[in-house]
């Protein structure tokens, strides 16, 4: 682990105000190898030691080395489940769980267009695996990792957006796999939680990134930081007027657990730093300007690269601040620290 995604780790652990409502808990983590999966497990083992919990983590994973490579071997407070998806067989871990955060799912806009149907289908088809679960082994709560994609396309950015607006989504575009299928997830989270009285609740996430990202993430947050780093022209395929909120890694798992313990049941709840609010373009103008004059911003427009169209999505994030939970990284100090960490 480098040392700013250490440091982060360790900010978190001594910050996060509800560490005493797991204790003596087992929470289990589905995706645990993805960035924020990863994130999670890593949080929930330093919050068990700065506090002495006796909290377990169970991490759900595909690969159990690259697990092993991640977070070392297995001991009396990490426990590994093999599992898969998107294969068809129930999920139902031995151990016994309180409480499960579902990240699970395809992240990559290329892998999306290539992959509609897989894409759906994962995504639909995991959270009924878990919901399922949830029912039958009634846990105290269980949560769905969203997106800020489900808005669809919104146009006006006059006011932030509020979690039960909702905008245009064109089922017959192919890019529109993902956000569909996490819309129809949300739904089914809240249907449990109304017919089956399970606590069941959906973080809705604006991008978020931070140290520990992959130095070959495809996203544009981290081409950009990876330009800086060698001290390229960052390069735009497209016009760059998506405008749209971000999140660092850390405040987005203090968020997600704040919904955990705190939220309502069947209700979703945004999570973003509403001050990161800002266009494709704006951004990487900003990053230029802050961390290297010397460079450019070019357009160079290139189709088929399964960018999500072009919105303006602000969130509100009144909500979520009801609960007690503020963001601790602004724009600058998030890209400052993955640019940091990808040194």
């Amino acid at each position: 682990m480098n040392k700013i995604l250490n440091e982060d780790i360790r900010l978190f652990a001594e910050r996060f105000s509800l560490a005493e409502r797991l204790r003596g808990c087992t929470v289990a983590v589905t995706g645990a190898t993805g960035l924020l999966g990863s994130c999670m497990v890593r949080c929930l083992l330093a919050l068990n030691i700065e506090h002495n919990l006796g909290l377990r983590v169970l991490a759900v994973v595909r690969s159990l080395q690259k697990a092993q490579q991640m977070f070392g071997d297995e001991n009396d407070n990490l426990i590994f489940h093999m599992y898969d998806f998107s294969a068809d067989a129930p999920f139902s871990p031995t151990e016994t769980i309180d409480y499960l955060i579902h990240f699970a799912s395809p992240t990559a806009s290329k892998y999306f267009v290539e992959h509609p149907v897989e894409t759906m289908n994962t995504v639909y088809n995991s959270s009924r695996e878990v919901l399922e679960y949830a029912r039958q082994c009634n846990l105290q709560s269980i949560l769905l990792a969203s997106t800020l994609e489900v808005y669809g396309t919104i146009t006006d950015d006059t006011h932030p957006l509020k979690e039960n607006t909702m905008g245009d989504l064109n089922p017959m575009e192919t890019r529109s796999s993902y956000p569909m299928a996490k819309r129809a997830a949300e739904a089914l989270f809240h249907n449990y939680a109304v017919q089956y009285g399970i606590s069941a609740k959906v973080a809705r996430l604006a991008q978020t990134f931070g140290a520990g990202v992959d130095s070959t993430d495809n996203r544009v947050f981290a081409q950009f930081a990876r330009s800086i780093i060698a001290g390229n022209d960052i390069i735009l395929h497209t016009e760059g007027n998506l405008a749209r909120c971000y999140c660092y890694t850390t405040d987005a798992v203090s968020a997600m657990l704040f919904i955990l313990l705190r939220g309502e049941s069947g209700e979703a709840y945004n999570i973003a730093n509403p001050e990161t609010y800002i266009s494709i373009r704006s951004m990487a103008e900003l990053l230029v300007r802050t961390f290297n004059p010397k460079l450019n911003v070019r357009i160079e427009l290139k189709e088929g690269q399964g960018y999500s169209p072009t919105t303006k999505l602000r969130l509100d994030t009144t909500r979520i601040e009801s609960l007690g939970w503020r963001p601790n990284h602004n724009l600058h100090s998030m890209f400052e620290r993955l640019i940091e960490s990808l040194l």
